[in-house]
């Protein structure tokens, strides 16, 4: 039996599923995959990406930063591809446990899904540093320059940059239900970005499906492996 037709046929025999997903998930939505040929982390700046992503370069440099965020972070014109679709599905057939995502884009909401654990937080909210007023997408989209609260703070994206801790909730809910998957499915991520990656540790099951346009370092341990953009596999699924 080909990999296809074996992950098929988990998927229908299925009752818990839980989809770990990262960056590769949105690139066939146009969202560019920040460690691919094309990505943020392969392109020129003042500051490498990952330097501007940081909690420290936030509070030091903000102009610098949101000028970044807004050119490269904030996507909002974007549509769900099949990938984000097909797990709305599942879930809504009662197939689908939870999503557990690396993204920010809010992909998986846009196309119905409901249970999306987002690791590293989302564009969609944003908060004032100092009173804790919630503002959206659109508010820090339509500012120019840093976007201020009307109390004068500093309005923050509820993404989680480099140097801060992940939500324990979020983390917590992931752990809950990656262990109490039937079938884990992993797509678009290298599983190199920690302590998110670590998290499918929690699967202890023996149906570990590693989807992925390259090789990854659980690659040993996954019981099928997929060599191929996400959302093409699962138009076929």
């Amino acid at each position: 039996m080909d990999a296809l037709k074996t992950l098929q046929t988990w998927v229908e025999e299925s009752k818990r599923i839980v989809f770990f997903g990262g960056a590769g998930v949105s690139t066939e939505s146009g969202i560019p995959d920040f460690r691919g040929v094309d990505g943020l982390y392969r392109q020129k700046y003042a500051y490498p990406p990952e330097t501007i992503l940081s909690d420290t370069f936030f509070y030091q440099h903000t102009e610098e930063f949101f000028r970044f965020y807004r050119e490269k972070m904030l996507v909002t014109d974007v549509r769900p591809n099949a990938a984000h679709e097909k797990l709305a599905q599942w879930e809504r057939e009662g197939k689908l446990l939870a999503v557990v995502t690396q993204n920010i884009d809010g992909l998986h909401q846009k196309a119905g899904s409901k249970n999306v654990f987002e690791l590293h937080g989302t564009i969609y909210k944003n908060h004032c540093v100092r009173c804790q007023k919630a503002y959206d997408a659109a508010y820090v989209q339509a500012c120019e320059g840093v976007p201020r609260c009307e109390c004068g703070g500093v309005v923050k994206p509820d993404v989680v940059l480099y140097g801060e801790a992940l939500d324990s909730a979020v983390i917590e809910g992931s752990l809950r239900a990656i262990a109490a998957a039937d079938l884990l499915i992993v797509g678009g991520t290298s599983l190199t970005v920690y302590p998110a990656a670590g998290l499918i540790d929690a699967y202890t099951g023996h149906r570990l499906v590693l989807v992925n346009k390259t090789a990854t370092a659980r690659d040993a341990r996954a019981d099928l492996v997929l060599r191929e953009p996400i959302g093409a596999l699962f138009s076929r699924l």
